[in-house]
């Protein structure tokens, strides 16, 4: 017997940016009632993991984050802003970008949704190899002020037990990556 289903009926934009919309999605439940939830529409992302495998080193980047007020340590990631760019070429503009590395290898290893309760995004993590120093061209106040910092690969664990690395979609490209290369 198939369990009863949720259907989207419909939904209303209530106010909209030039990478953002949120919307009133009308929704009915299994047994017919309907409800209203918010939603933001968001273009999805792409996340990169850096691994140095000749010396076993990651490379993050520490990067202001206004949300918050403070200071995150992030692996190089970056929203689908360029229209219609395929998903490999952003994570590899967004890497040389943040970090000033180019990927010899760059290989899809997952995707994930960072908030689904409020937030369609949807972000996809590559593993970065073979990395080779090229220009960087950050954008933004932020970029501009962000530091490259590298870190042992088999050492993250820690740096997420002890508080150092917060930032989930950092935890989640981390977890993939050490999964990809086991």
């Amino acid at each position: 017997m198939a369990s009863p289903k949720f259907h989207k009926l419909g939904e209303r934009p209530l106010f909209r940016t030039h990478m953002l919309e949120i919307v009133a999605g009308t929704f009915e439940g299994p047994g017919g009632e309907t409800f209203e939830r918010d939603i933001v529409h968001h273009p999805g992302a792409v996340i990169v993991v850096p691994l140095d495998e000749a010396t076993d080193e990651v490379v993050l980047v520490r990067q202001y984050r206004a949300p918050l007020d403070i200071e995150l340590l992030e692996v190089p990631a970056g929203k689908r802003d360029v229209k219609d760019e395929p998903l490999e070429l952003t994570a590899a503009r967004e890497l040389a970008e943040e970090t000033g590395l180019e990927a010899g290898r760059l290989e899809l290893i997952g995707h994930f949704y960072n908030s689904p309760g409020f937030c369609d995004e949807e972000s996809w993590c590559y593993l970065a190899r073979d990395l080779h120093p090229v220009a960087s061209s950050r954008h933004g106040i932020e970029e501009e002020h962000m530091t490259v910092e590298r870190f042992s690969f088999s050492g993250v664990g820690e740096l997420v037990r002890s508080g150092e690395i917060t930032d989930a979609k950092t935890i989640v490209g981390l977890l993939l990556a050490q999964a990809a290369i086991s």
